[in-house]
């Protein structure tokens, strides 16, 4: 995926959220005011009818609740120290609980497929590779046959690298309606397949699930590179690798971890005489024709077959290159057209060296792959990999994949979140035209945080992109309660009334908006909090803080805020606005409940 096209995606995605948000503007300020004067419009000549049914007895209940409300209003209001005490409770309860959050990027998505590779020892035959092949492939179609619908296997290729002792297994499950419940899911399924292929003796073979982000990695869990930044070769760089693996494996904070690569295996090294090959008439693009058509292939040229378009490759016979003296057959024909035996200007010899060159921003590297352990989460893991790599000494490291992007986010976390509070304090301040009076809305941030923190832990979730977003979209609506009542304190406060009887009873006129909106916004959200299928991950992320945030900002800020209003009022007197000018009608002096 190139930039462009990421750039276009987001673009697009931006465009697609402007516009309703926009449109919904433009309905809130144009239409819904007309709306109101055309259906609110108050009947004249009519007396009021009582409500009976549903209805009244709902009114007249809440009434009754609104009335008990009121006086233990006016009991909190009066005691402003000791419930003040209780807020810093809280406020202490949301930061021990914050910092115990695990964290991650993006949480787990149920994807309908995973993967399984196969490592063969090195310099194993394909055989060897084929027949775990065979039993992975075996074991899906038969002891999981009611989750799996069909499975690929390819030899010879694996996301760590090519060879014979290389294999990948591709699993596509069945829809998700017909593997309902957690042990149906992928990740149930990967699990009791790892303890399967535990028993495999002949190959390391291992599955796992794809990570939220396909373009961002193989596999869930961290991606982490082990870099040889001192420039001590290769050797070194894998008895680095040898102790990592010591040291990682007996943290409780790591599941499992593996090398994503090749064993070092051995290798048949040819050395060329440049300088008697050149004697003997041989070029060295000669040589390397014949070595690669020789052992390797070489494409010749295609023809046509019954319509079909062929390609012709050309190749030795496995006969003729089967051992190493096998070599001394093999002929290069030099500038004098006389044949020339490869044994009269190489050598050769057996070492043992890595089959591919593996760098990361250009060092020398090695890339590991794992997951954390039952019950800790990405960010538990990456902190243990760091700790384990300072312990191995002499090697750097480094992030990519998913993990790369966890680690940014996780440093950009502390800014985004003081950017956002900055933002709702000015719009505030401009509002109420008031520094002190956005004090007394923003103290109520927390009542909603400590609900998003408390729903997290008990679901089991992380601290991770979608819980920032969550907690973002619980400040402003922490916010938005409190602002319902301060607004009204304020404008009652203006009027001339004592500041207790002006908080009391603005937070008494607007109970119902406050708990109408509340509800209507948990139950919008409910359906994403209990989802399941195709995304479910991240919608239950966001879904589940929402709503516990959401709910503690509501039952907590009712009672709190006109406390925390009363106390800034009290500690900075000042007006913030000018009083409107005195009622010139008795509609005027009606409640705000009254007027329609």
């Amino acid at each position: 995926m190139t930039a462009n096209t990421l750039i276009w995606k987001g673009i697009s995605a931006f465009g697609r959220q402007l516009i309703p948000r926009t449109l919904s503007v433009m309905v809130a300020l144009i239409f819904t005011p007309s709306l109101c004067a055309t259906l609110l419009r108050p009947r004249v000549g009519d007396a009021p009818e009582r409500e009976s049914g549903f209805f009244g007895w709902f009114n007249r209940g809440f009434a009754s609740m609104n009335r008990g409300y009121s006086r233990s209003l006016a009991h909190v209001t009066s005691r402003n120290g000791r419930y003040l005490l209780v807020y810093l409770v809280i406020v202490a309860a949301m930061a021990f609980l914050f910092v115990r959050v695990p964290k991650s990027f993006l949480p787990d998505e149920d994807q309908g497929i995973l993967f399984v590779q196969v490592s063969a020892p090195a310099g194993s035959a394909s055989e060897i590779t084929q027949r775990a092949l065979n039993q992975a492939r075996d074991y899906f179609l038969k002891d999981e046959k009611a989750l799996v619908s069909g499975v690929f296997t390819v030899n010879g290729f694996s996301f760590g690298g090519h060879g014979q002792s290389a294999g990948l297994v591709f699993v596509r499950l069945k829809p998700w309606s017909e593997r309902p419940g957690k042990n149906n899911s992928v990740f149930a399924l990967v699990g009791r397949a790892n303890r399967r292929f535990q028993q495999f003796r002949e190959a390391f073979v291992v599955a796992f699930a794809p990570p939220a982000a396909l373009e961002l990695g193989n596999a869930t869990g961290f991606d982490f590179e082990l870099e040889d930044r001192g420039n001590l070769g290769h050797d070194a760089l894998m008895q680095a690798r040898g102790r990592l693996l010591a040291i990682a494996s007996k943290d409780p904070a790591i599941g499992m971890i593996r090398p994503n690569g090749l064993d070092d295996e051995p290798q048949y090294q040819l050395d060329i005489d440049w300088e008697k090959a050149s004697a003997l008439g041989v070029s060295i693009s000669d040589i390397n024709d014949t070595l690669g058509a020789g052992w390797g292939s070489t494409y010749v040229n295609q023809f046509v077959d019954r319509n079909r378009v062929k390609r012709v490759f050309l190749q030795g016979d496995p006969e003729s290159r089967m051992l190493p003296q096998d070599l001394g057959r093999w002929y290069v024909r030099n500038g004098s057209g006389e044949m020339v035996p490869f044994n009269t200007f190489a050598t050769a010899h057996w070492i043992v060296g890595s089959p591919k060159l593996e760098r990361y921003n250009g060092i020398s590297s090695l890339e590991f792959l794992g997951a954390p352990a039952p019950g800790r989460s990405t960010g538990d893991a990456i902190a243990a990999m760091q700790a384990a790599t300072a312990k191995v000494g002499g090697v750097g490291y480094e992030w990519t994949g998913l993990s790369y992007e966890e680690v940014r986010a996780g440093s950009q976390a502390p800014a985004l979140y003081a950017i956002s509070l900055t933002v709702v304090f000015l719009a505030l301040a401009a509002l109420y035209e008031s520094w002190s009076i956005p004090f007394s809305v923003m103290l109520v941030v927390p009542l909603g945080i400590i609900g998003t923190i408390a729903t997290t832990l008990v679901r089991g979730l992380g601290n991770d992109v979608f819980f920032q977003v969550g907690l973002l979209t619980t400040v402003g609506l922490s916010a938005k309660n409190a602002i319902l009542i301060v607004e009204f304190a304020v404008e009652n406060h203006a009027r001339g009334m004592n500041l207790i009887e002006a908080t009391v009873s603005a937070a008494r006129q607007r109970l119902r908006p406050i708990l109408m909106t509340s509800m209507a916004f948990v139950l919008g959200v409910l359906p994403l909090a209990i989802a399941t299928g195709a995304g479910a991950g991240g919608r239950i992320a966001i879904g589940a803080g929402v709503i516990g945030g959401m709910i503690t900002a509501t039952v907590l800020a009712v009672f709190l805020v006109p406390v925390f209003f009363v106390s800034v009022r009290s500690v900075f007197p000042g007006s913030s606005r000018a009083a409107p000018p005195p009622p010139q009608s008795s509609a005027a002096h009606a409640p705000p409940e009254a007027r329609r």
